[in-house]
């Protein structure tokens, strides 16, 4: 019940960054930057500033007016937070740096963006500023526009700005970023190590207009898309990952990957459920095109019931999936994965209900002694906000929050997650205190953590205990205390105060008082990681060299079909943690990988689904995503197997061509098609990526029998290849 474990994404630690990070003067960032990292040599720390109690860089943040209360879907949700209704996102905000003998300028105001008074045609709101590696310069999202007069709306999207100019004594410039998509809404912006700029958008995954907005998977709410990729030198933009229910504030941490929380939801449509009674009056088309049919029927048939089905394994439980989890990848979007594949039986351990109810061999609990882990995650929530503490490269801080009523504003948790580290050494602690009583957090709340490269800690803190009207959110530094804890320590403004009024646009609003202080960066320069890439596992290269078959051009060729390789060693070996999911498993004829008791089940198929927006509601634009077996004619046919599944071989493995840049999942069926084991979450492949699973939900250290991760060279990847090559002639 993970996504899969992929070969190419647990190698050993990169060595430590240990060029050195220049500290800021008080007249601005130093103009230059620091040599590319992954260097050898150096633990953590090395060849960082020292340690000091004084806050010596800039720091870069915004203000924003607040909202009238936790309000659905607004600028601090959880999620659909890129919505510019104005009741979601107030205009009136800027763009601050506060220098580190603490005066404050306004560089929004200073180049001429923004409206004090009433807001109208050239108010703003601003969100999420992220500093270039030679500390010059920063990216962040600029939404412009209010509504002039009563009754009236206006059309604004959240768009991307450079702002330089940052040194105490410099003049300002802000300009925006060239060759963004326009029209949409692109937040979350960060540099890659090459200079591209990396970005969440809600731009539909293959630009399509009708099929705008993507709702995502829970309340049929708008949602971003994925992470996108912007060149600026070709203006080429590209999608990284499709991410049904939304990708959320990515960073590249020292390793070079892109570190983002994204939002695990893959189950069945619950406006569904009740429709039409509960107004929602479902619509499912035959496919994304425009003017497509709908169909009579509103069946779904991937992943199982939300409320419980039959099968002719017995009944099956009910399924639903609500985690907001890390995640990572690669800067070109390949290897993407949760973070390190930690999964639900590391954070969210205890109680885990087992897929067929009549299976006794299946468990309702997970074995918490083969996890480090002993921080349990909710799964009405999950880690937002992550960074990575410069000065100890694999250490990462982040808000554990619920998903409603909580403005991602909560304690603030630390966590390992180095490249060496499998999911099940992966361990949370709190940085802050939780709340123990269930009556909110006595020491109150925090939003943004940002450690320092000089070794203190800044994060958003409010006293409030819980999410309330009027609640206030301040930059403080936080004091360090004895068990590895901070609290609240100094505020770092003395309050940045505004008075504004606007149309909603039926009615007036009026906001007088203190502004929200948020999502902090320091303003200095940092070593470039190196980007990472996929490389072919030696098994899988064997197949290749057997077959006389050129990586290099394989490549090419999927790259021009838009298409990518899944392959995976033996379906029938199981991380050993998930006892969920059938684990007793059988190629007929073939491998098999059973315990010494319990029911064996024959699998004989791996059906691959793609996510495309095929369901609508008579009621509202947009359409959400569905779970429709994919179509792809290169795979070898399977005339006995599920529509679009390719065969197992006898030694267990599976290998398949896939769409590209489109949300993927899968399960294993017996031979009649009946699922077995399903995956789930949604993973996303480039043109030309080749993806290896060693076993099915792959193995941290071991799978179900105690044994290590397959290393056969893969026949099912024999059989493909010798397939292609009647294909590339």
């Amino acid at each position: 019940m993970k996504s899969m474990q992929l070969g190419d994404s647990r190698g050993t630690a990169l060595s430590l960054i240990v060029t050195a990070l220049l500290c800021l003067n008080a007249c601005g960032p130093s103009t230059q930057e620091p040599p590319a990292g992954g260097g050898s040599g150096g633990g953590a720390g090395a060849g960082l500033p020292p340690l000091t109690t004084e806050i010596v860089n800039p720091i870069l943040f915004v203000t924003q007016v607040p909202t009238d209360g936790d309000i659905f879907a607004s600028r601090m949700s959880t999620f659909a937070n890129h919505i510019t209704a104005m009741d979601r996102v107030p205009r009136g905000g800027d763009l601050m740096i506060r220098y580190p003998d603490g005066s404050l300028r306004n560089l929004t105001k200073e180049a001429g963006f923004g409206m004090d008074g009433q807001q109208g045609a050239q108010s703003i709101a601003v969100r999420e500023p992220s500093v270039h590696w030679s500390g010059n310069k920063a990216l962040f999202s600029m939404l412009v526009g209010a509504p002039v007069k009563q009754y009236v709306p206006v059309q604004s999207n959240w768009q991307l700005y450079e702002v330089s100019g940052l040194g105490k004594a410099d003049k300002v410039s802000i300009v925006k970023v060239a060759g963004q998509p326009e029209g949409y809404n692109n937040v979350s912006p960060i540099y890659a190590s090459d200079d591209r700029v990396l970005f969440t958008s809600d731009r539909p995954r293959n630009g399509a207009t009708h099929l705008y907005p993507q709702l995502d998977e829970y309340e049929s709410t708008p949602t971003i898309t994925g992470i996108w990729s912007l060149n600026v030198q070709t203006q080429q933009v590209s999608l990284l990952n499709h991410t049904p229910s939304g990708a959320f504030s990515p960073q590249i941490d020292s390793f070079g990957r892109v570190i983002f929380t994204r939002w695990d939801h893959l189950q069945r449509d619950q406006q569904a459920d009740g429709s039409p009674a509960n107004g929602y009056q479902v619509q499912t088309f035959d496919s994304e095109t425009q003017g497509a049919a709908q169909r009579a029927s509103q069946l779904e048939v991937f992943p199982e019931s939300r409320l419980g089905m039959k099968s002719a394994y017995g009944a099956v439980n009910g399924f639903t999936f609500n985690l907001f989890t890390p995640w990572q990848m690669n800067q070109d979007g390949t290897s993407e994965l949760t973070m390190n594949h930690i999964g639900r039986h590391e954070l969210s351990f205890g109680y885990l209900e087992p897929s067929f109810s009549s299976d006794t061999a299946l468990t309702d609990f997970t074995d918490s002694s083969i996890i480090a882990n002993r921080k349990y995650i909710r799964m009405d929530g999950g880690i937002f906000h992550i960074r990575e503490d410069p000065r100890a490269p694999g250490m990462y801080y982040g808000i554990y929050a619920r998903e409603f009523g909580s403005m991602t504003s909560s304690q603030i948790v630390r966590f390992t997650g180095a490249p060496s580290l499998n999911a099940e050494q992966m361990s949370f602690t709190d940085a802050t205190p939780a709340d123990t009583t269930g009556t909110g957090l006595a020491g109150g709340r925090y939003r943004n953590p940002l450690p320092l490269s000089t070794g203190q800690m800044v994060a958003v803190y409010t006293s409030s205990r819980v999410v309330e009207k009027g609640i206030s959110f301040r930059l403080h530094q936080l004091k360090s205390l004895t068990g590895n804890t901070f609290e609240a320590g100094s505020p770092l403004t003395s309050g940045i105060n505004k008075s504004v009024t606007w149309w909603t646009p039926d009615e007036a609003k009026t906001y007088s008082g203190a502004l929200w202080e948020l999502e902090p960066v320091e303003v200095v320069p940092r070593a470039r990681p190196t980007a990472q890439s996929s490389v072919l596992e030696q098994p899988e290269r064997n197949i290749f060299n057997q077959e006389g078959v050129s990586e290099s051009a394989f490549r090419a060729w999927l790259t021009s079909n838009d298409l990518a390789l899944i392959v995976s060693r033996n379906q029938t070996s199981r991380d050993r943690a998930d006892r969920q999911q059938p684990y007793n498993l059988r190629v007929p004829g073939g491998v098999k990988t059973v315990t010494a008791a319990g029911k064996v089940y024959d699998i004989a198929h791996y059906q691959i689904f793609q996510g495309l927006q095929v369901r609508g509601y008579q009621n509202s634009s947009g359409r959400r995503i569905l779970a429709q077996p994919i179509p792809v004619s290169q795979n070898p046919a399977n005339p006995t197997g599920p529509v679009g599944s390719v065969a197992l071989a006898p030694d267990g493995s599976s290998a398949a061509f896939v769409p590209a840049r489109r949300a993927l999942t899968w399960q294993t069926t017996d031979s009649n098609g009946e699922a077995v084991v399903r995956e789930r979450v949604w993973v996303t492949m480039q043109p030309g990526e080749i993806r290896t699973c060693a076993g099915c939900h792959g193995e941290n250290s071991s799978n179900q029998i105690g044994a290590p991760s397959p290393v056969n060279n893969p026949e099912a990847l024999r059989r493909l290849l010798q397939h292609w090559k009647t294909l590339a002639k």
